[in-house]
């Protein structure tokens, strides 16, 4: 084990008898979790002496006793369900000579892991379901469940550092609160309906009298739209078998297309969804994420129009479990937020924003620190797709090599926002914050950078920051007076995939399939598309899909017939063009291109996938979310053999589509065609780069990487061959701070280390 230098004995009374012993200095996510009274337990079963506390470390335990080497062994291999052991640290010390006790929490410089929120234990569902004094309450907790970092100001987690702070506890939860033995030892948001935060529904806002869950049922039973206050934040929920109220809930809300979460029963599940063993696993963790799942085709399509898949979740709360269980059927349960902006989190910010969407809230007292969106994860194959609550702010381990790291502080790029730390060996990547388009989102943004620094005392030396000039992140990190560190964007998600695949530092390159929407290049033109040759410290543009106009700029994004018009025009189609988009502007923007008027060339694989989808009539004319054209590609089942693309030129592959549609083929076929060649076009080089002993590696990155269908492509024309895949990193842009902090570490350590 590690050593560690001797700690001044500060925190005993000064006449109590010491004896021998060690001091043992336990790391990672070990507050909040029930480590202290597992400690306590191991240490009376051992007979030893001694105590634990909290601190900003971590957990110190001073111990001495015959039963030391049983003891240490132990803290490892039955450390509690919630709990993650990164580093025991051992010193020999003087230690208190009393039955070992659990002491109180001591401070200083943070260097410890916060708790994620869980999802409900076994215990606890029992407890609500049973007939004890917690039945039905909708705020039952113990140390293996319950909010964390949604209720958290300051470290060390202590409940005055709580939002659980203005609840005292009464009699009989102070008793369980002040029992080693009891699983709600030290739970900070302890709590009961004599003592704990209390539940109403409120309409027209007036609290509805009688039982709130049961009027909120109702409400949802006569095809109503329900406010629920979460975790992290409000959800919107109806009866997602209703076609009607999941219509209204699109209409009130101004989302038409875009799909909705599902919150079920675990008994419910198999009637909605094909499951895997590992899609089963994953909704049962303690993060209780989104998870997508294929359909089944019971719920009608107005969940989620044109696609085959669900995003299925359990319940993650009592509140919910309750809910689910007297609803007694599937809900829908999507994020309470104005359109663009964060989620609502306040109970009087609910009332003023979401009141038109809703015909009761169901609220309660307890505060909302910090908001949180539900994460969104696949099973198969693992990957994160929205990194947020259950999984934040769990930390994540540096790479072999970056063992000296500075502090840095990563802003990420304008979508999807997130912020990266690192200190201490490890990665902080933040919650997603949302898209810095929005003014709300954007102070969200300030706020976090703020809020992460004081909580985990970070002291960022250096800040990293995307290429883009006109990114908001970009120009918060070169307002901050800090050294700056500039990353390409592409080169970020590299790097991202290599972090979240622990590429030690100085593991040699790896040929990176970077399949992405846009991104600003080295060379001041919008990459999207790209096969790089690098590692952390730099890259080499090995190839890129041809350039096509982005015809109106960022409308291109939008309007996927735009694309489609480029690309179509490009392969000498034109009058295909003519024939699928008759009454779009198509000469206009072909002037425009012409003449060079806001249509920058671009190689973006997101591009391409919506220039494709378009031909078949896919969100066509406008996208009403982001990625849509392209998720509904993915979702048409079908099989061909690849298209041909000419290097990474796709003018073959639209010709061949063209004969494909001449023909009537089912789409379902041409989308199969599409995802195959385009993996083939891109892993070929690729694999060549690793076989000719230039890589080591083929690297899978970008936003288009969420595509299940794209993974499995890809892998297909890899055999053989070491490819490295996000797996707990988005790799979208929520990724891509984790990619910037990286290599500005990277280039800071080789700075540090040149002659």
């Amino acid at each position: 084990m590690a050593k560690v230098p001797p700690r001044p004995q500060g925190d005993r009374h000064p006449d109590e008898p010491l004896c021998d012993g060690i001091e043992v200095r336990v790391r990672g996510q070990v507050q909040g979790v029930g480590f202290r009274p597992f400690v306590w337990q191991l240490a009376r079963a051992g007979e030893l002496k001694g105590e634990v506390l909290n601190d900003a470390q971590g957990v110190l335990i001073r111990a001495a006793g015959k039963g030391l080497d049983g003891f240490l062994r132990d803290l490892r291999a039955k450390a509690p369900p919630l709990a993650r052991v990164d580093a025991v640290e051992t010193r020999t010390a003087r230690v208190p000579a009393c039955a070992f006790r659990i002491a109180g929490s001591g401070g200083g410089a943070v260097a410890t892991r916060v708790t994620p929120d869980a999802a409900t234990c076994p215990d606890c569902l029992a407890e609500i379901r049973g007939e004890g004094r917690r039945r039905g309450y909708a705020f039952t907790n113990c140390t293996h469940c319950g909010p964390r970092f949604t209720i958290l100001r300051g470290l060390p987690y202590d409940r005055a550092q709580t939002s659980m702070a203005v609840f005292g506890m009464c009699e009989d939860c102070r008793a369980e609160y002040g029992n080693p033995a009891d699983r709600r030892f030290h739970a900070q948001p302890i709590a009961c309906p004599a003592c704990g935060p209390h539940l109403w529904l409120e309409a027209a806002g007036a609290e509805v009298p009688g039982d709130p869950v049961a009027g909120a049922v109702a409400i949802l039973r006569q095809g109503g739209v329900l406010g629920v206050k979460g975790l992290g934040g409000f959800h919107l929920a109806c009866d997602a078998r209703d076609p009607a109220a999941v219509a209204l809930l699109r209409s009130r809300k101004r989302r038409p297309g875009k799909p909705f979460a599902i919150m079920a029963a675990e008994r419910m599940l198999d009637e909605l969804a094909e499951l895997s063993e590992a899609e089963r696993a994953l909704l049962r963790d303690p993060a209780a994420p989104v998870v997508l799942v294929r359909s089944r085709g019971t719920l009608l399509g107005g969940v989620a129009p044109g696609l085959t898949t669900l995003g299925l979740m359990l319940p993650a709360t009592p509140l919910h479990h309750l809910l689910v269980d007297a609803f007694g059927g599937p809900l829908v349960m999507t994020s309470g937020n104005l359109s663009g902006e964060p989620q609502v989190i306040g109970n009087d910010e609910a009332r003023a924003k979401l009141s038109g969407f809703v015909d009761a809230f169901l609220m309660h007292d307890r505060e909302i620190v910090r908001r949180l969106d539900d994460s969104v994860e696949r099973a198969r194959p693992p990957m994160v797709l929205r990194r947020a609550r259950g999984r934040a702010p769990g930390t994540l381990p540096l790479p072999e090599g970056f063992g000296n790291a500075p502090q840095v502080l990563a802003l990420g790029g304008q979508m999807k926002g997130a912020i990266c730390l690192l200190k201490d060996g490890q990665a902080l990547l933040s919650h997603h914050l949302g898209d810095l388009d929005d003014a709300l989102t954007f102070e969200e943004f300030e706020r976090a950078i703020g809020d992460h620094a004081s909580l985990f005392d970070h002291r960022a030396e250096v800040v990293a920051v995307d290429l883009h000039p006109g990114y908001r992140a970009t120009q918060a990190g070169l307002a901050m007076g800090l050294p700056v560190e500039k990353v390409q964007h592409h080169h970020a998600h590299l790097a991202s995939c290599l972090g979240d695949a622990l590429w030690p530092l100085d593991a040699g390159p790896v040929a990176a399939v970077v399949l992405d929407g846009t991104g600003l290049g080295t060379d001041g033109t919008i990459w999207g598309g790209e096969l790089l040759l690098g590692d952390y410290r730099g890259f080499e543009r090995v190839a890129h899909l041809a350039p096509a106009p982005l015809p109106g700029g960022e409308a291109a994004a939008r309007e996927p017939w735009r694309n489609a018009l480029m690309r179509l025009d490009a392969a000498g189609l034109p009058d295909l063009a003519d024939r699928l988009f008759p009454d779009l502007p198509r000469d206009v923007l072909r002037r425009a291109v012409a003449g060079g008027v806001n249509s920058p060339a671009s190689s973006s694989a997101g591009r391409l996938f919506d220039a494709v989808a378009a031909c078949l009539g896919l969100a066509a004319t406008r996208q009403s979310y982001e990625g849509e054209a392209a998720m509904r590609l993915e979702a048409l089942d079908g099989d061909g053999p690849p298209y041909p693309f000419d290097g990474l030129d796709p003018a073959p592959m639209f010709r061949a589509l063209a004969r494909d549609l001449q023909e009537g083929a089912p789409p379902g076929r041409i989308s199969d065609r599409f995802h195959r060649g385009l993996a083939r076009a891109f892993c070929a080089p690729a694999r060549a780069l690793v076989e000719g002993g230039h890589a080591r590696a083929v690297a899978l990155t970008g936003g288009c990487f969420q595509n299940a269908r794209l993974v499995a492509a890809c892998l297909a024309e890899l055999p053989g061959v070491p490819v490295l895949c996000h797996r707990a990193v988005p790799a979208n842009d929520g990724g891509l701070a984790l990619g910037q902090a990286l290599v500005a570490a990277a280039r800071q350590i080789g700075a540090a280390e040149a002659p």
